[in-house]
């Protein structure tokens, strides 16, 4: 029988969604999950995207451009100006979601065997695209105990190598929830300079920032235009995660170039989910108030209950929906998939995402998991109290590690 290549052995798994054939087997049982694994949000799409792709009257849905439709990429320029992001619509290419934006950057910008820098943890298909790319990451550890803040700037020059050709940062982040202050963005900028690296800056969750903290994008830094790639998805933004639509932008006419032939080779994006994009773009600023509020609230439940579970830290995320909670067991991986074999609280259990796929480094977050609040408080309720009465039970439990509590308020 013929071998599977080696880059296929090598293609890590899912921690998000390895775990769905035990899911599944829980169902059948008629234990009910909780899904706190996955990003995807209950709220609902704006009626102005549905209603454009409702009322379209198309009557053959062809091939859209390879970079997206003109009007659309016109007007996403008009929506990336009220962010003080000043781009024009030569400057964006239209992708099948964030993952094809950020797996058509790499390639353009790196050859195989070329380093990137990326802080841990980070979300988990960074690996997945790297290894699809022949990019070796270089990790640098951000800790739970300072809120996952950028690593200092040394931290990055530790690691840099004549290989290294870019760093990538997600700004809110997915899995932390951590957002970069200006101070930290400005700090990687001269670094990026010194160096004449590629800086890929996923900012996918601009919306969603809490506490009066300001989102800053990396395509305001000056000095640097055209070495920063911005990569970017409606997926969370209108919760509209099916339509796969996503966008790379930079000034680097070169890099968009390249990334114009891989976006030719998939041939186009997907013309009806342009169509209901386009729309999105007139939703009222009503919409995201109602939806941060939301989130906010759900943040504030999860984390303060988390933080009452005996053993439990979890320091209190600024942006996105994510949180990392670091708890009292020997191993994340192990722990998630008892909770779907071998537990259930009054036929309820919960489903997380094992930490240590949100890491590159070996055995990293081994006693952490990744945290979606993305359920009616509700539903967290149970989740969380599903949780405590694991933890009470589980066999793999431990003493847990001391923790300066204070950052869970700040």
């Amino acid at each position: 029988m013929p071998k599977i290549s080696f880059k296929a052995n090598a293609m890590p798994a899912s921690p998000i969604r390895k775990l769905v054939p035990f899911a599944d087997a829980a169902k059948k049982r008629g234990v009910k999950i909780y899904h706190l694994n996955i990003g995807q949000p209950d709220i609902e799409t704006p009626s102005s995207f549905m209603n454009a792709v409702k009322n379209t009257d198309i009557k053959v849905l062809e091939y859209s451009h390879s970079a997206g439709n003109e009007s659309y990429r016109k007007k996403l320029c008009g929506y990336y100006k009220t962010y003080d992001i000043n781009v024009e619509a030569s400057d964006v290419i239209i992708t099948c979601g964030g993952s094809e934006a950020i797996s058509i950057a790499m390639m353009s910008c790196f050859n195989p065997g070329d380093e990137i820098i990326i802080p841990e943890p980070f979300y988990a298909n960074y690996n997945g695209f790297s290894c699809a790319a022949n990019v070796i990451v270089k990790p640098i550890i951000s800790t739970i105990e300072n809120g996952f803040a950028l690593p200092p700037i040394s931290e990055f020059e530790k690691v840099i190598t004549p290989k290294t050709k870019g760093i990538m940062i997600c700004n809110p982040s997915n899995p932390t929830g951590g957002l970069y202050t200006k101070a930290e963005l400005e700090a990687l900028r001269d670094l990026v300079k010194k160096y004449d690296l590629f800086l890929l800056s996923d900012e996918v969750y601009r919306e969603f920032c809490y506490d009066g903290k300001q989102y800053f994008s990396a395509m305001q830094l000056s000095g640097i235009e055209n070495n920063v790639v911005l990569l970017d998805s409606i997926s969370k933004r209108y919760s509209a995660c099916g339509a796969r639509i996503g966008a790379i932008i930079s000034k680097n006419k070169e890099v968009m170039g390249a990334a114009l032939k891989f976006a030719q080779a998939r041939l186009s994006p997907p013309g009806l989910a342009q169509i209901g994009a386009e729309a999105a773009l007139d939703t009222p600023q009503s919409y995201f108030d109602g939806v941060k509020k939301e989130y906010i609230a759900r943040r504030d439940f999860v984390i303060e209950a988390l933080n009452k579970i005996p053993g439990v830290f979890c320091p209190k995320p600024s942006g996105a929906f994510y949180c990392i909670a670091r708890l009292p067991i020997d191993n994340s991986d192990k722990f998630c998939q008892w909770l779907l074999e071998d537990f259930n609280f009054n036929s309820e259990t919960v489903m997380m995402a094992p930490a240590t796929g949100f890491y590159s480094t070996p055995d990293a977050g081994i006693d952490e998991v990744r945290i979606a609040y993305v359920l009616k408080i509700e539903d967290l309720k149970h989740s969380i109290n599903c949780l405590a009465e694991a933890l009470k039970v589980y066999p793999g439990k431990t003493a847990g590690k001391k923790t300066n509590n204070h950052l869970q308020n700040g």
